[in-house]
């Protein structure tokens, strides 16, 4: 138990605890509304675009939501667009979720990449795998502004969904979903 609430949470968890009870049917409703919807909020370092897209509704995918998404994780350096991976939409759902970060938006440093983008990082950067996830359309370097990056890897490296990569100099987390490793 907090024996050091203050009395504004006193304050607080009496209001919620009233309106629960005044409008159980609103606190419902609104329980099961994020429950029926995954949505995600990007914003592309690199174009400048933001994003917050429905992908998931009533259970079946959202069409227009993906076609969004694909759009903003595109290479921005080719304006090629890719099929997503599906599950990479999940994992970065389940993160923000598991981090108590609904709402906040991920900054995308890298989504798709095409063959040729790959082939040009590769020889002019390090760490560059010569047949990335990135290009299957499974991997993003993401940071969340608001958390901390080592704990974001943490909580990534906790879902055990995939692949998670750290690399605080360039101040971005690696996620695939690959098999279940991590550097």
């Amino acid at each position: 138990m907090n024996t050091n609430m203050t009395r504004r949470d006193f304050l607080k968890k009496g209001v919620a605890a009233a309106a629960a009870i005044a409008f159980p049917n609103i606190i419902l409703a609104s329980s099961a509304i994020s429950r029926s919807q995954k949505r995600l909020s990007l914003y592309n370092i690199h174009t400048g675009e933001s994003l917050r897209a429905v992908f998931w509704a009533e259970g079946e995918y959202v069409d227009e939501g993906i076609a969004e998404l694909n759009h903003l994780l595109r290479d921005f350096r080719t304006g090629d667009v890719k099929q997503i991976d599906l599950d990479l939409y999940n994992l970065l759902h389940d993160l923000q979720s598991a981090l108590g970060a609904e709402g906040k938006t991920f900054h995308l440093i890298s989504g798709y990449r095409s063959p040729h983008t790959n082939e040009y990082l590769q020889k002019h950067t390090q760490g560059v795998a010569k047949h990335s996830l990135h290009m299957d359309g499974k991997a993003s370097d993401i940071r969340l502004p608001g958390v901390e990056l080592a704990h974001l890897r943490n909580t990534a490296l906790h879902l055990r969904r995939g692949g998670v990569g750290f690399y605080p100099k360039s101040n971005f987390v690696h996620l695939d979903t690959g098999r279940v490793r991590h550097w």
